[in-house]
Protein backbone atom coordinates (compact mmCIF):
# COMPACT_ATOMS: atom_id res chain seq x y z
CA UNK A 1 0.00 0.00 0.00
CA UNK A 2 2.81 2.47 0.89
CA UNK A 3 4.55 1.69 -1.98
CA UNK A 4 1.27 2.32 -4.01
CA UNK A 5 0.92 6.08 -2.15
CA UNK A 6 4.85 6.20 -2.77
CA UNK A 7 4.09 5.87 -6.77
CA UNK A 8 1.44 8.27 -6.84
CA UNK A 9 3.01 10.60 -5.08
CA UNK A 10 6.38 10.94 -6.68
CA UNK A 11 4.77 10.56 -10.52
CA UNK A 12 3.53 13.78 -9.49
CA UNK A 13 6.52 15.40 -9.20
CA UNK A 14 7.50 13.81 -12.51
CA UNK A 15 4.49 15.32 -14.68
CA UNK A 16 5.85 18.59 -13.90
CA UNK A 17 9.43 17.79 -15.67
CA UNK A 18 7.94 18.18 -18.83
CA UNK A 19 7.90 22.26 -18.36
CA UNK A 20 11.57 22.03 -17.88
CA UNK A 21 11.99 21.53 -21.84
CA UNK A 22 11.81 25.10 -22.67
CA UNK A 23 14.25 27.89 -23.58
CA UNK A 24 13.25 30.85 -21.32
CA UNK A 25 13.11 29.74 -17.65
CA UNK A 26 16.96 29.80 -16.89
CA UNK A 27 20.12 32.30 -17.36
CA UNK A 28 21.92 28.72 -18.07
CA UNK A 29 19.67 27.66 -20.92
CA UNK A 30 19.80 30.87 -22.78
CA UNK A 31 23.80 30.99 -22.54
CA UNK A 32 24.01 27.62 -24.11
CA UNK A 33 21.67 28.72 -26.90
CA UNK A 34 23.76 31.57 -27.79
CA UNK A 35 26.39 29.71 -28.76
CA UNK A 36 24.53 28.18 -31.43
CA UNK A 37 24.30 29.44 -34.69
CA UNK A 38 20.33 30.61 -36.42
CA UNK A 39 20.27 27.59 -37.94
CA UNK A 40 20.83 25.32 -35.40
CA UNK A 41 18.35 27.73 -32.89
CA UNK A 42 15.82 26.86 -35.95
CA UNK A 43 16.44 23.23 -36.17
CA UNK A 44 16.11 22.30 -31.84
CA UNK A 45 13.18 24.95 -31.65
CA UNK A 46 11.50 22.65 -34.50
CA UNK A 47 12.69 19.36 -32.93
CA UNK A 48 11.70 20.19 -29.39
CA UNK A 49 8.44 21.19 -30.50
CA UNK A 50 7.33 18.92 -33.01
CA UNK A 51 8.72 16.55 -29.48
CA UNK A 52 5.98 17.46 -27.68
CA UNK A 53 3.73 17.06 -30.06
CA UNK A 54 4.51 13.36 -30.17
CA UNK A 55 4.70 12.79 -26.56
CA UNK A 56 1.22 14.74 -26.33
CA UNK A 57 -0.11 12.32 -28.62
CA UNK A 58 1.70 9.27 -26.64
CA UNK A 59 4.11 8.14 -29.21
CA UNK A 60 6.81 8.04 -26.79
CA UNK A 61 9.33 6.10 -29.53
CA UNK A 62 8.86 9.45 -31.83
CA UNK A 63 9.60 12.02 -29.36
CA UNK A 64 12.81 10.21 -27.80
CA UNK A 65 14.03 10.29 -31.08
CA UNK A 66 13.89 13.96 -31.68
CA UNK A 67 15.12 14.79 -28.11
CA UNK A 68 17.76 12.57 -28.51
CA UNK A 69 18.40 14.32 -31.82
CA UNK A 70 18.05 17.75 -30.39
CA UNK A 71 20.67 16.68 -27.89
CA UNK A 72 22.92 15.48 -30.31
CA UNK A 73 22.71 19.47 -31.28
CA UNK A 74 23.16 21.16 -27.90
CA UNK A 75 25.33 18.78 -26.05
CA UNK A 76 25.50 21.39 -22.93
CA UNK A 77 21.84 22.38 -22.22
CA UNK A 78 20.22 20.05 -18.63
CA UNK A 79 16.64 20.99 -19.83
CA UNK A 80 16.92 18.76 -22.95
CA UNK A 81 18.39 15.79 -21.55
CA UNK A 82 15.75 16.32 -18.33
CA UNK A 83 13.03 16.17 -21.14
CA UNK A 84 14.87 12.43 -22.57
CA UNK A 85 14.93 11.26 -18.93
CA UNK A 86 11.10 12.34 -18.51
CA UNK A 87 10.20 10.20 -21.90
CA UNK A 88 11.99 7.38 -20.34
CA UNK A 89 10.27 7.15 -17.18
CA UNK A 90 7.19 7.31 -19.37
CA UNK A 91 8.33 4.50 -20.84
CA UNK A 92 8.94 2.56 -17.82
CA UNK A 93 12.85 2.68 -18.60
CA UNK A 94 13.37 3.89 -15.07
CA UNK A 95 17.48 2.99 -15.52
CA UNK A 96 17.85 4.96 -18.81
CA UNK A 97 15.90 7.93 -17.05
CA UNK A 98 18.15 7.93 -14.07
CA UNK A 99 21.30 8.25 -16.80
CA UNK A 100 19.71 11.09 -18.50
CA UNK A 101 18.70 13.14 -15.47
CA UNK A 102 21.82 12.87 -14.15
CA UNK A 103 23.45 14.34 -17.45
CA UNK A 104 21.08 17.21 -16.27
CA UNK A 105 22.42 17.42 -13.11
CA UNK A 106 25.66 17.35 -14.39
CA UNK A 107 24.78 20.35 -16.46
CA UNK A 108 22.61 22.38 -14.25
CA UNK A 109 24.01 20.73 -10.36
CA UNK A 110 21.68 23.44 -8.70
CA UNK A 111 17.97 22.82 -10.49
CA UNK A 112 15.31 21.06 -7.65
CA UNK A 113 13.73 19.63 -9.98
CA UNK A 114 15.69 17.30 -12.01
CA UNK A 115 17.26 15.55 -8.18
CA UNK A 116 13.48 15.04 -7.71
CA UNK A 117 13.03 13.32 -10.73
CA UNK A 118 16.42 11.51 -10.29
CA UNK A 119 15.09 10.45 -6.88
CA UNK A 120 11.85 9.23 -9.08
CA UNK A 121 13.62 6.94 -11.72
CA UNK A 122 16.12 5.52 -8.87
CA UNK A 123 13.33 4.86 -6.96
CA UNK A 124 11.13 3.01 -9.23
CA UNK A 125 14.63 1.23 -10.56
CA UNK A 126 14.71 -0.09 -6.97
CA UNK A 127 17.73 1.62 -5.93
CA UNK A 128 16.40 3.49 -3.27
CA UNK A 129 19.59 4.60 -0.97
CA UNK A 130 20.09 6.51 -4.69
CA UNK A 131 17.08 7.76 -4.43
CA UNK A 132 17.22 9.07 -0.98
CA UNK A 133 20.44 10.80 -1.93
CA UNK A 134 18.63 12.34 -4.51
CA UNK A 135 15.50 13.92 -2.42
CA UNK A 136 18.17 15.10 -0.06
CA UNK A 137 19.53 17.16 -2.63
CA UNK A 138 16.25 18.13 -3.87
CA UNK A 139 14.73 19.39 -0.67
CA UNK A 140 18.24 21.12 0.26
CA UNK A 141 18.08 23.06 -3.07
CA UNK A 142 14.43 23.71 -2.68
CA UNK A 143 13.84 23.54 1.64
CA UNK A 144 10.47 24.73 1.53
CA UNK A 145 8.93 22.12 -0.91
CA UNK A 146 6.32 19.95 0.78
CA UNK A 147 5.95 17.53 -2.14
CA UNK A 148 9.69 16.79 -2.10
CA UNK A 149 9.59 15.97 1.83
CA UNK A 150 6.75 13.73 1.61
CA UNK A 151 8.36 12.00 -1.40
CA UNK A 152 11.56 11.24 1.14
CA UNK A 153 9.36 10.94 3.98
CA UNK A 154 7.79 8.14 1.88
CA UNK A 155 11.10 6.25 1.01
CA UNK A 156 12.81 6.25 4.57
CA UNK A 157 9.48 4.65 5.93
CA UNK A 158 9.93 2.12 3.00
CA UNK A 159 13.74 1.91 4.35
CA UNK A 160 12.51 2.03 8.53
CA UNK A 161 14.58 5.17 8.47
CA UNK A 162 11.45 6.28 11.23
CA UNK A 163 13.32 8.86 13.07
CA UNK A 164 14.15 10.61 9.52
CA UNK A 165 10.55 10.24 9.06
CA UNK A 166 9.29 12.09 12.01
CA UNK A 167 11.72 14.99 10.53
CA UNK A 168 10.36 14.89 7.05
CA UNK A 169 7.21 14.70 8.77
CA UNK A 170 7.81 17.91 10.85
CA UNK A 171 8.78 19.44 7.84
CA UNK A 172 5.96 19.02 5.72
CA UNK A 173 3.55 19.82 8.99
CA UNK A 174 5.39 23.21 9.14
CA UNK A 175 5.23 24.01 5.35
CA UNK A 176 1.11 23.32 5.02
CA UNK A 177 -0.23 23.00 8.22
CA UNK A 178 -2.29 19.71 7.32
CA UNK A 179 -1.37 16.97 4.59
CA UNK A 180 -2.92 13.88 4.32
CA UNK A 181 -0.17 11.84 2.79
CA UNK A 182 2.09 13.29 5.81
CA UNK A 183 -0.64 12.18 8.50
CA UNK A 184 -0.52 8.50 6.75
CA UNK A 185 3.13 8.57 6.54
CA UNK A 186 3.61 9.03 10.23
CA UNK A 187 1.08 6.85 11.33
CA UNK A 188 2.41 4.11 9.14
CA UNK A 189 6.13 4.49 10.54
CA UNK A 190 4.55 4.84 14.03
CA UNK A 191 2.42 1.20 13.37
CA UNK A 192 5.08 -0.49 11.98
CA UNK A 193 6.84 0.57 15.00
CA UNK A 194 4.37 -1.15 17.44
CA UNK A 195 3.29 2.02 18.76
CA UNK A 196 -0.44 1.39 17.63
CA UNK A 197 -1.40 4.13 20.10
CA UNK A 198 0.24 6.87 18.64
CA UNK A 199 -0.73 5.88 15.20
CA UNK A 200 -4.26 6.24 16.54
CA UNK A 201 -3.72 9.39 17.85
CA UNK A 202 -2.73 10.85 14.39
CA UNK A 203 -4.99 8.78 12.36
CA UNK A 204 -7.90 10.43 14.35
CA UNK A 205 -6.30 14.22 14.56
CA UNK A 206 -6.13 13.09 10.17
CA UNK A 207 -9.55 12.13 10.63
CA UNK A 208 -10.81 15.36 12.02
CA UNK A 209 -8.93 17.24 9.68
CA UNK A 210 -10.07 15.32 6.41
CA UNK A 211 -13.62 13.64 7.64
CA UNK A 212 -14.82 13.04 4.27
CA UNK A 213 -11.59 10.95 3.63
CA UNK A 214 -12.92 7.36 4.30
CA UNK A 215 -9.75 5.60 3.55
CA UNK A 216 -8.26 7.57 6.69
CA UNK A 217 -11.44 6.34 8.29
CA UNK A 218 -10.67 2.45 7.80
CA UNK A 219 -7.06 2.97 8.63
CA UNK A 220 -8.23 4.52 11.74
CA UNK A 221 -10.84 1.73 12.34
CA UNK A 222 -7.86 -1.49 11.64
CA UNK A 223 -5.23 0.18 14.10
CA UNK A 224 -8.64 0.10 16.78
CA UNK A 225 -9.05 -3.93 15.84
CA UNK A 226 -5.10 -4.05 16.06
CA UNK A 227 -5.35 -2.70 19.60
CA UNK A 228 -8.05 -5.19 20.80
CA UNK A 229 -10.22 -1.68 20.85
CA UNK A 230 -13.07 -4.27 18.22
CA UNK A 231 -16.17 -1.47 19.72
CA UNK A 232 -14.37 1.76 18.08
CA UNK A 233 -12.87 -0.17 15.13
CA UNK A 234 -16.92 -1.13 14.22
CA UNK A 235 -17.98 2.46 14.87
CA UNK A 236 -15.62 3.96 12.72
CA UNK A 237 -16.37 1.12 9.67
CA UNK A 238 -20.15 1.59 10.55
CA UNK A 239 -20.34 5.59 10.76
CA UNK A 240 -18.79 5.50 6.58
CA UNK A 241 -21.70 6.87 4.26
CA UNK A 242 -23.85 4.69 2.32
CA UNK A 243 -22.20 5.74 -0.88
CA UNK A 244 -18.71 4.07 0.38
CA UNK A 245 -20.31 0.74 0.83
CA UNK A 246 -20.84 0.07 -2.90
CA UNK A 247 -16.49 0.54 -3.19
CA UNK A 248 -15.78 -2.99 -3.58
CA UNK A 249 -12.12 -2.19 -1.85
CA UNK A 250 -13.76 -0.68 0.93
CA UNK A 251 -16.11 -3.26 1.52
CA UNK A 252 -13.44 -5.71 0.78
CA UNK A 253 -11.53 -4.08 4.21
CA UNK A 254 -14.23 -4.06 6.02
CA UNK A 255 -14.51 -7.55 5.57
CA UNK A 256 -10.76 -8.43 6.52
CA UNK A 257 -11.53 -6.51 10.12
CA UNK A 258 -14.54 -7.89 10.97
CA UNK A 259 -12.96 -11.60 9.88
CA UNK A 260 -9.94 -10.56 12.27
CA UNK A 261 -12.21 -9.71 14.95
CA UNK A 262 -13.89 -13.62 14.50
CA UNK A 263 -16.86 -11.66 13.62
CA UNK A 264 -17.84 -14.23 11.02
CA UNK A 265 -21.03 -13.63 10.10
CA UNK A 266 -20.23 -9.69 9.38
CA UNK A 267 -16.94 -10.66 8.00
CA UNK A 268 -19.62 -13.19 5.49
CA UNK A 269 -21.87 -10.37 4.76
CA UNK A 270 -19.15 -7.92 3.51
CA UNK A 271 -17.19 -10.74 1.19
CA UNK A 272 -20.37 -11.26 -0.10
CA UNK A 273 -21.70 -8.01 -0.85
CA UNK A 274 -18.05 -7.32 -2.01
CA UNK A 275 -18.47 -10.30 -4.66
CA UNK A 276 -21.80 -9.25 -5.56
CA UNK A 277 -20.18 -5.69 -6.47
CA UNK A 278 -17.46 -7.81 -8.70
CA UNK A 279 -18.78 -10.78 -9.79
CA UNK A 280 -14.77 -11.30 -11.07
CA UNK A 281 -13.15 -10.62 -7.24
CA UNK A 282 -10.58 -13.97 -6.65
CA UNK A 283 -9.93 -11.97 -3.44
CA UNK A 284 -13.76 -11.70 -2.16
CA UNK A 285 -14.52 -15.66 -3.83
CA UNK A 286 -11.76 -16.97 -1.91
CA UNK A 287 -12.74 -15.06 1.47
CA UNK A 288 -16.09 -15.91 1.43
CA UNK A 289 -15.09 -19.85 0.85
CA UNK A 290 -12.83 -19.55 4.10
CA UNK A 291 -15.12 -18.42 6.21
CA UNK A 292 -17.69 -20.80 5.50
CA UNK A 293 -15.45 -23.44 5.92
CA UNK A 294 -13.77 -21.89 9.27
CA UNK A 295 -17.82 -22.02 10.46
CA UNK A 296 -18.14 -26.02 9.81
CA UNK A 297 -20.65 -25.28 6.59
CA UNK A 298 -19.04 -27.66 4.46
CA UNK A 299 -21.84 -27.99 1.43
CA UNK A 300 -21.79 -23.98 1.06
CA UNK A 301 -18.10 -23.58 1.79
CA UNK A 302 -17.31 -26.99 -1.30
CA UNK A 303 -19.77 -24.44 -3.84
CA UNK A 304 -17.49 -21.32 -3.01
CA UNK A 305 -13.94 -23.04 -3.51
CA UNK A 306 -15.44 -24.38 -6.87
CA UNK A 307 -15.97 -21.00 -7.46
CA UNK A 308 -12.97 -19.81 -6.31
CA UNK A 309 -11.22 -22.13 -8.66
CA UNK A 310 -12.94 -20.96 -11.93
CA UNK A 311 -12.05 -17.50 -11.08
CA UNK A 312 -8.25 -18.36 -10.29
CA UNK A 313 -7.03 -21.92 -12.04
CA UNK A 314 -3.83 -21.34 -11.47
CA UNK A 315 -4.28 -20.81 -7.87
CA UNK A 316 -3.61 -24.23 -5.93
CA UNK A 317 -4.94 -23.27 -2.47
CA UNK A 318 -8.81 -23.16 -3.87
CA UNK A 319 -7.72 -27.29 -5.34
CA UNK A 320 -6.68 -28.25 -1.99
CA UNK A 321 -9.07 -26.47 -0.13
CA UNK A 322 -11.79 -28.24 -1.88
CA UNK A 323 -9.93 -31.78 -2.25
CA UNK A 324 -9.85 -31.65 1.58
CA UNK A 325 -13.27 -30.91 1.57
CA UNK A 326 -14.62 -33.68 -0.56
CA UNK A 327 -12.77 -36.00 0.69
CA UNK A 328 -14.47 -35.52 4.37
CA UNK A 329 -17.99 -35.93 2.44
CA UNK A 330 -16.55 -39.37 1.47
CA UNK A 331 -16.35 -38.40 -2.28
CA UNK A 332 -13.12 -39.74 -2.50
CA UNK A 333 -12.61 -39.47 -6.06
CA UNK A 334 -13.49 -36.06 -6.85
CA UNK A 335 -11.36 -35.53 -3.64
CA UNK A 336 -8.36 -36.89 -5.30
CA UNK A 337 -8.47 -35.26 -8.32
CA UNK A 338 -8.65 -31.71 -6.85
CA UNK A 339 -5.82 -32.78 -4.31
CA UNK A 340 -3.84 -33.90 -7.76
CA UNK A 341 -4.45 -30.65 -9.19
CA UNK A 342 -3.25 -28.89 -6.41
CA UNK A 343 -0.19 -30.78 -5.91
CA UNK A 344 0.65 -30.15 -9.69
CA UNK A 345 0.42 -26.56 -9.54
CA UNK A 346 2.58 -26.87 -5.80
CA UNK A 347 5.37 -28.70 -7.89
CA UNK A 348 5.06 -25.64 -10.62
CA UNK A 349 5.70 -23.23 -7.72
CA UNK A 350 7.98 -25.54 -5.68
CA UNK A 351 6.59 -25.27 -2.84
CA UNK A 352 8.03 -28.26 -0.26
CA UNK A 353 6.12 -27.67 2.17
CA UNK A 354 2.71 -27.90 0.97
CA UNK A 355 3.73 -31.24 -1.33
CA UNK A 356 4.61 -33.01 2.06
CA UNK A 357 1.21 -31.77 2.91
CA UNK A 358 -0.59 -33.02 0.10
CA UNK A 359 1.25 -36.16 -0.99
CA UNK A 360 0.51 -38.98 1.87
CA UNK A 361 -3.54 -38.00 1.06
CA UNK A 362 -3.17 -39.22 -2.46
Amino acid sequence: MKQKTATQLIISLLVGAIGVITWDTGVLAQQKIAKLNFQQKQELYNLITQGRKYLEQGDLTSALRLYQKASQIDQDNARIFSGIGYVYASNGDYTASAEAYQKAIQLDPQNPIFYGALGYSLAQAGQDDRAIDAYIQAVTLQPKSAEYHLALGVLLLRNGYYEQVQQQYNKVVEITGSNIVAYDMMATALYQQGDVEGAIKIMQEATEKFPDNTDLRVKLATAYFQQGNATEGLKNLESLPPTILSDVNVVLKMGMLYEQNEDWDLALKAYQRASALDSESVIAQGSIARILEATDNEMMAIVAYRRFVELAPQNPYGYHRLGLLLKERGRLAEGNEMLTKALNLYEARGNSQAIREIKPLL
